[in-house]
């Protein structure tokens, strides 16, 4: 007995110690933070922006960087919102203290439509007649996409480096083999050819459907970039395909006789080009800030416009409740009726960027929103994805914009029910007595397989929500429920494509979107968008908020990250995140490009 609570007052001194050494950790990231935040950083004459993807990545909504990672010798890599990186290169070909960016795309990862929009966001500065210069030492897909917007394209001059300009790549995990030897039974319910969701687990090898929306899709991308890859470097896209095909791209050599990069440099020559860029003899002298820096420079203090224009972020899957990780059915509704009763919000840019998820938290939201668009104009923008879920909640807006790469669609849905009675009695040995006081009050216990009428039961499900979610699209897009079953079974289309089949109606970016939301706004203001205070929900954590989510553990990390191994990884943490009976309207796969 002395040694048990010998144990625990050792477990309550250990306690003690860490809330200690948290509440000491804490307090010193608040004098951080009050000693650092005291004054912004200046842009000096002559200054050539520095955007170096190791060390930014372009998201949805900025977000603030781990407080301790550079205390632990961490790299630390800043998150930058899109509408103010658009917003901050905008201002920048309009800055005499601008002279030129210097774009370095190692380290470059994101998925298509942020890079495209990023991309263009480089081209318009571009019209300002201000030089970009683009440098890149393993060139990669998204990298060379993105340097390929330079008007010179250096590239180093050293050998050795790996060549991952390849051309647009998709793995797909199929788990069957290895559930049958685990005795795992995998029931799924669904309604679409083309859902692919949770194929995985009860196929070996994909389906011919599933393989031709995976070949639509990629090749959509791919023609996409490769075709506006070849117009900056004016070359053929058949010439740009046939180098890619044919693995003629190899040394740095190989990059400047085909035309892709014009000049080969090593680091010294380096300096000299943007020493000579910035008008000086030495580039010790040469002035310089990064993109981040210069976003906090030239941010503007609270607009004087009372008139608002708002963009709700719908970023990542939908689930239910009220999560701040993610699009919580629940916090979402109140965001949005939130904002319908702003009487300063004169218009709405609903930014979608979801794969989808739990269909009751989508029909929450679609009911808020469809509240919404009765009393004020709503335009959807959609990011990376607008799939499934994230489809139902946003085809009912006036005007939808998507990028030419956004993946969108996948109306369809679909539940999944594991059998795990072989694991149980084969593996675990372990034999279950069930009593139940109906006839199917074991049905969701995972224990045993469902028998016909219980199928039937869920199928049913499934049906009503799959037509529903045709009625919607109907409704919402003004098109025949025949035509949309039609395009619809679940399958994904990307955004060129969609445009094509009517769901959606124009090719732009976020800051299309809100120009356009500027323009029909319902108010005397003037449609010029620089007129609005641009408000943004719902709003990112703050550092303290933050890092309380570092204490409480953040998002899962892949201990396969980088290896063939992760796909596998995530793919059980979907079936283990899949609760039992629910059903689900959510795209397959997420992509992300290198």
């Amino acid at each position: 007995m002395k040694q048990f609570f010998k144990t625990v007052l050792a477990v309550i001194v250990g306690m003690l110690i860490m809330s200690v050494i948290n509440a000491v950790m804490y307090f010193s990231f608040i004098l951080m933070l009050g000693l650092s935040g005291s004054g912004k950083p200046s842009v000096k004459s002559n200054s050539m922006l520095v955007i170096d993807m190791s060390k930014v990545m372009v998201a949805e909504q900025a977000q603030e960087p781990n407080p301790f990672a550079s205390l632990m010798g961490e790299d630390v890599v800043e998150t930058l919102g899109l509408h103010e990186v658009v917003t901050a290169l905008e201002t920048a070909a309009n800055d005499p203290a601008i002279s030129f960016i210097y774009l370095r795309t190692a380290g470059l990862s994101g998925s298509p439509a942020t890079i495209e929009e990023f991309r263009n966001a480089l081209l318009k500065f571009r019209e300002s007649g201000k030089p970009m210069l683009a440098y890149m030492e393993n060139p990669t897909n998204g990298g060379y996409y993105l340097a390929s917007a330079a008007d010179k394209v250096l590239m180093s001059s050293a050998h050795g480096g790996m060549v991952a300009l390849t051309g647009l790549s998709s793995r797909i995990v199929f788990l069957k083999d290895l559930l049958d030897k685990l005795g795992v039974n995998v029931q799924l319910i669904r309604h679409g050819k083309y859902k692919s969701a949770g194929e995985m687990y009860i196929r070996n090898d994909i389906s011919p459907e599933n393989r031709l929306q995976y070949e639509t899709f990629i090749n959509s991308i791919w023609g996409s970039w490769s075709d506006e890859i070849s117009e900056s470097r004016n070359i053929s896209a058949e010439r740009f395909n046939e180098m890619i095909d044919n693995l003629e791209l190899n040394s740095p050599e190989d990059f400047l006789e085909n035309g892709l990069v014009d000049e080969l440099v090593d680091n010294e020559e380096l300096r000299g080009k943007l020493a000579t860029y910035s008008g000086e003899l030495e580039f010790k002298n040469v002035r310089s800030i990064s993109l981040g820096n210069y976003i906090r420079a030239r941010e503007s203090s609270k607009s004087m416009f009372k008139d608002k224009i708002a963009v709700i972020y719908a970023n990542g899957e939908i689930v239910d409740g009220k999560g701040k990780d993610a699009v919580a059915g629940d916090r979402f509704a109140g965001i949005i009726s939130d904002v319908r009763r702003d009487k300063s919000v004169k218009a709405v840019v609903f930014r979608v960027n979801s794969p989808g998820g739990s269909v009751m938290a989508s029909e929450k939201i679609r009911h808020e929103i469809d509240r919404l668009c009765a009393e004020k104009p709503v335009i959807a923008s959609y990011g990376d994805y607008a799939a499934s879920g994230g489809y139902w909640i946003s085809n009912g807006c006036r005007r939808i914009f998507c990028d030419k790469t956004t993946l969108t669609g996948s109306i369809g849905v679909f539940s999944m029910i594991p059998d795990l009675s072989g694991t149980i009695k084969d593996l675990g040995h372990v034999n279950i007595v069930t009593i139940n006081s109906n006839r199917h009050g074991d049905m969701y216990n995972l224990t045993r397989p469902l028998d016909k009428d219980e199928l039937d039961y869920m199928q049913a499900s499934v049906e009503d929500i799959y037509g529903r979610f045709v009625s919607l699209v109907s409704e919402g897009r003004g098109l025949t429920e025949e035509f949309v079953d039609s395009i619809a079974q679940g399958r994904v289309w990307a955004g060129t494509d969609a445009l094509e089949i009517g769901l959606v109606d124009e090719i732009g970016t976020l800051e299309d979107a809100l120009r356009y939301a500027a323009l029909i706004a319902d108010t005397e203001t003037s449609s010029d968008l620089s007129n609005y205070t641009i408000e943004a929900y719902p709003k990112p954590l703050d550092p303290m908020e933050e890092l309380l989510k570092s204490f409480m553990g953040g998002e899962e990390v892949s201990v396969f990250a980088g290896t063939p191994f992760e796909s596998v990884e995530n793919a059980y943490r979907d079936y283990k995140s899949i609760p039992t009976g629910q059903v689900f309207a959510r795209m397959p796969y997420e992509v992300t490009v290198r």
